[in-house]
């Protein structure tokens, strides 16, 4: 695996490939790489000729009292772990390299009603960081097939909409959850956590597999299902921002639903940790 840092770099490596007529598949990330992420590079094997992937910790995305600053930077632990999986080319850019105009008046991909809901009314400006990093990068590697995990369903969800809008020629593939045994979601966030907190994390996925079950056995009391998931948590120590049944696309379900997401953000201490679960009847 090469490992470039600049853009004239990167399109080099992958104009030789185009030239080869070989298909690119794209895994974006911001380091700190787990198996959830190694899962979205097994995904680009099974797609593509060729796996990029990117490490780069997007300061757009963090909000002013968010954690930027101590975001785990492993970048020598991720090249080892990419090369155990056949990463083809990573791009591990600066700041600079990706803002070379600055950041003040930089162009900025908005995506009104989606970036607003959920994690966007908790996180203002947090989606405009994503989508804006996301179309750059997408410009830079011009990839025929993206991957992201589940776990962030509505970035998802956001990604898939922006690319849709902008007539941009990728496949936007989701990848299912990682999880730990116990369940927890997979999280370079995770690490945050104390002893006792890393068990207690496990009652996040405890309480939407509950809310998911009802829905299975054809309970749709949807505010009545998350208001007790959000006693539950909070009696656990949570301080609960969101459990909310949704849709699909993300709005409030209709009676006649046949697909559900389950999605939830909480405060273990000081650690913000986000989940969902996708119920197909």
């Amino acid at each position: 695996m090469k490992t470039v840092h600049t853009v004239a770099e990167l399109r080099a490596r992958i104009s030789e490939w185009r030239r080869a007529g070989q298909r690119i598949a794209f895994a974006p990330t911001m380091g700190n790489l787990h198996a959830g992420h190694l899962k979205l590079i097994a995904g680009g094997h099974k797609l593509a000729d060729r796996v990029v992937s990117s490490v780069f910790v997007n300061p757009l995305q963090f909000g002013p009292t968010e954690d930027f600053g101590r975001y785990p930077r492993t970048l020598p632990d991720d090249q080892q772990r990419l090369e155990s999986v056949d990463c083809d080319l990573l791009f591990a850019p600066t700041v600079e390299e990706m803002y070379p105009n600055g950041r003040e008046h930089l162009c900025k991909v908005t995506l009104p009603h989606y970036s607003t809901i959920l994690e966007g009314h908790f996180r203002p400006g947090h989606f405009d960081g994503v989508t804006t990093v996301v179309n750059i990068l997408f410009n830079q590697v011009q990839p025929d097939v993206a991957l992201f995990g589940e776990k962030d369903y509505q970035q998802l969800l956001v990604i898939r909409r922006m690319v849709s809008d902008l007539h941009l020629p990728i496949e936007i593939v989701g990848v299912p959850t990682e999880r730990e045994a116990d369940g927890l979601a997979m999280s370079s966030r995770n690490q945050y956590l104390g002893p006792e907190e890393r068990k207690t994390a496990a009652q996040i996925h405890a309480t939407l597999g509950e809310i998911a079950d009802a829905l299975r056995a054809g309970r749709r009391d949807f505010a009545e299902l998350c208001g007790r998931g959000l006693q539950r948590l909070a009696a656990a120590g949570f301080q609960p921002q969101y459990l909310e049944v949704r849709n699909p696309l993300l709005d409030p379900p209709g009676a006649q639903e046949t697909s559900f997401v389950v999605l939830l953000a909480a405060f273990l201490g000081k650690t913000r940790l986000i989940d969902n679960l996708i119920v197909k009847l």
